[in-house]
């Protein structure tokens, strides 16, 4: 089963791309060579910019980003490229992402073994297309989607489980924000984060989730009796609400 999805494909070409990547990203760019790679940029504050996967096709090094924040990741890489020898430039290679049988040059999707692969190739008309229901397999396994659980500027990428899906190397060089990231992984305790919680009844997608009348957290994408939150794990409760729905969490 296989489906195509609105993504934007950037390609960066130059002697300095490999580098210009490495002092930007949350992973190491080395393991380029084995596979896709997951990742974020990162504000100066630590904070969540962007997510997207990086792909080596045919020699040539890609981003490919959700187009929700394709504009604005591009106008970023284009600013911190300064003086290195690299290009940004908009790609016609398209993605097909998909469960089940592996094809030939695919993707493991590094994130979760949930998610399938990612198929990169500039036709993508030949894919026989089948209905995946991509949204209860994100909420089921709590896979943060870019402009929903994600929020530029607003989002701690490991209270987002970056850690769990393979976005983040701890031992990597210096890049934009890492001295928070690593502060929070080896001098604090993650008191909030993203959960997969149950949901009886739904509400909108942030819609504010309380117990016993204190906001603890807020709900974000549901689907199948299943909801992704973003709770205080100190003030969570089994039972609690948002909106007309019942949030229950079990940890």
């Amino acid at each position: 089963m296989n489906n195509q999805i609105e993504r934007a494909i950037f390609e960066i070409k130059g002697e300095d791309t490999l580098s210009f990547l490495q002092g930007l990203i949350t992973n190491e760019i080395k393991n380029l060579d084995k596979g896709l790679i997951y990742t974020a940029m990162l504000t100066p504050q630590g904070k969540y910019f962007a997510d997207f996967f990086i792909a080596q096709h045919a020699d040539r090094v890609f981003i490919d980003c959700s187009s929700v924040i394709s504009s604005e990741l591009k106008r970023k890489l284009t600013l911190y490229r300064l003086r290195a020898k690299v290009e940004v430039v908009e790609s016609d290679l398209k993605v097909v992402v998909g469960i089940g049988e592996f094809p030939s040059n695919a993707y493991k999707d590094p994130r979760h073994k949930a998610l399938g692969w990612r198929l990169y190739g500039e036709d993508r008309a030949n894919q026989t297309q089948s209905s995946v229901n991509w949204v209860d397999i994100k909420v089921k396994h709590c896979i943060p989607e870019t402009g929903i659980e994600l929020v530029p500027n607003q989002t701690y990428i490991l209270e987002a489980g970056f850690e769990r899906l393979n976005g983040v190397d701890f031992k990597k060089g210096c890049y934009v924000g890492q001295e928070i990231i690593a502060r929070m992984k080896h001098k604090t305790d993650i008191r909030k984060g993203l959960k997969t919680v149950k949901i009886e009844g739904s509400a909108e997608i942030g819609t504010k989730i309380l117990c016993h009348g204190k906001e603890v957290g807020t709900l974000y994408s549901q689907s199948n009796g299943l909801g992704i939150a973003f709770l205080r794990f100190d003030r969570v409760d089994k039972l609690m609400t948002a909106g007309g729905a019942n949030v229950i969490f079990e940890n």
